[in-house]
């Protein structure tokens, strides 16, 4: 039987579009308005190995195949309920699930250090990279990318703290069958030095434009304390755009912000504080960026609108001033803003694009860690809540398929697919 928890909607707010919109209407509180009832089914708590376990006793899997049902019709979001479905528990603290393109394999990211592919009964170890990953807190394996042609040439890219607590992104090289990769295989790109043990980022995915993209926070701490939200030549605080067509290396594309001064030429766009998780979704570009003292935010533009842009730390938080002086006008406002009484640290998702659930189409799906709950801004503006009565807490992260489906990632070692109810 799997394990089902079921999500209702409700509509949130209809984000302003209007640029003289008072901040404080843009994030108040909505009313949470349920329309379904809540399941009387508690799943079992997920099965977790201590942090420095070394165990590998594969996590189970409850479910690997997507939904597949045909719905003849579409329903009005007013009357469509979700519904969490398990697929796999047992992981340490799992904190990314992703699948290579055209691949029907899911593979989830261990923050200790080890890679999971997803199988009928059992999830199979990919890579052990633990003896490389320094982990805990919020250090650990956090990223994981594969290249858009995997399936010929088993080239993958992995972000995670290493000696010293340095961000280090690294490619790996998948054996012949693709079942696994030889953590022998890892050749360092790129190496960023951490200043305090938080706000690592970590995220890595490809663009269309064929480029690996890496999100990094400002260095930890608080406050922004090093300096580095407004700096755009430093590589912290900051999206990165590299070019890994040669293996074993990166180089700088030509068309690269600051290539010619005035900035690190890694850097696309800088003034972000720790983005945990960024998604794209052909040409638009989604970022979670966790907030200080009041304010989460998610921020939502065309990727070459970002070109050279400044997210705002740590002059703003959200839409409000944090360190002035305060000049919103070289600034790219966030799409979404929400207060600390509904959350506190923002989890970013992906844009859905799977055919299970075609009124869902184009809506990217985030969360909260503390708030528990999970939500979706729609393509023009409005946001809605799936809420799951029992407060799943500690979201992690979401996954998404190579058919588009969406997970959710929590860190007591549980992976979820969303579905209709």
């Amino acid at each position: 039987m799997l394990k089902k928890i079921v999500i209702a909607w409700a509509v949130l707010a209809v984000l302003a579009a209007c640029s003289d919109a008072e901040p404080d209407a843009r994030v108040a509180a909505p009313e949470v308005v349920t329309t379904a009832a809540p399941s009387t089914t508690s799943p079992a708590p997920a099965t977790t190995s201590p942090p420095g376990s070394t165990s590998v006793a594969p996590p189970t899997t409850q479910a690997t195949a997507a939904t597949t049902t045909t719905i003849p019709t579409t329903l009005p979001l007013t009357e469509l309920s979700l519904e969490l479905v398990e697929v796999a528990r047992g992981f340490q603290q799992p904190v990314l699930a992703l699948s290579p393109p055209g691949d029907s394999r899911l593979f989830v990211v261990d923050q200790p250090g080890r890679i999971w592919v997803l199988g009928d009964d059992a999830s199979e170890l990919f890579v052990d990279l633990r003896d490389e990953v320094v982990f805990g807190g919020e250090r650990g394996l956090l990223g994981l990318a594969f290249h858009p042609d995997f399936a010929e040439n088993g080239r993958l890219f992995v972000n995670y703290t290493g000696d010293g607590g340095a961000t280090q992104v690294a490619e790996l090289q998948a054996a012949a069958d693709g079942g696994s990769a030889d953590p022998a295989s890892r050749q360092l790109l790129l190496e960023i030095s951490q200043p305090a043990g938080n706000h690592n980022g970590g995220m890595i995915a490809f663009g269309a434009d064929g480029h690996l993209w890496i999100a990094t926070g400002d260095g930890g701490a608080s406050n922004d304390r090093f300096g580095h939200g407004q700096r755009p030549d430093t590589l912290l605080g900051a999206m990165l755009r590299v070019d890994v067509s040669v293996p074993g290396e990166y180089s700088i594309p030509a068309d690269n912000p600051f290539v010619a001064g005035g900035g690190a030429p890694e850097v696309w766009s800088y003034g972000l504080r720790n983005p945990w998780r960024f998604a794209f979704d052909g040409e638009t570009l989604f970022i979670a960026d966790v907030g200080q003292n009041e304010f989460e935010e998610i921020n939502r533009l065309e990727v070459d609108a970002s070109r050279g842009g400044n997210f705002g730390w740590s002059v703003f938080e959200g839409f409000e001033c944090f360190r002035g002086p305060c000049d919103a006008a070289d600034t790219i406002a966030p799409a979404l803003v929400y207060g600390h009484d509904e959350g506190c640290s923002v989890t970013g998702g992906f844009v859905y694009r799977g055919s299970a659930i075609p009124e869902l189409a184009g809506h990217y799906f985030y969360g909260d860690y503390c708030g528990g709950w999970v939500r979706s801004l729609s393509p023009d503006g409005k946001t809605f809540e799936w809420v799951d009565p029992r407060r799943e807490r500690a979201i992690t992260s979401f996954g998404r398929d190579a058919a588009g489906e969406v997970y959710v990632v929590v860190a007591g070692g549980t992976v979820y697919r969303i579905e209709r109810a």
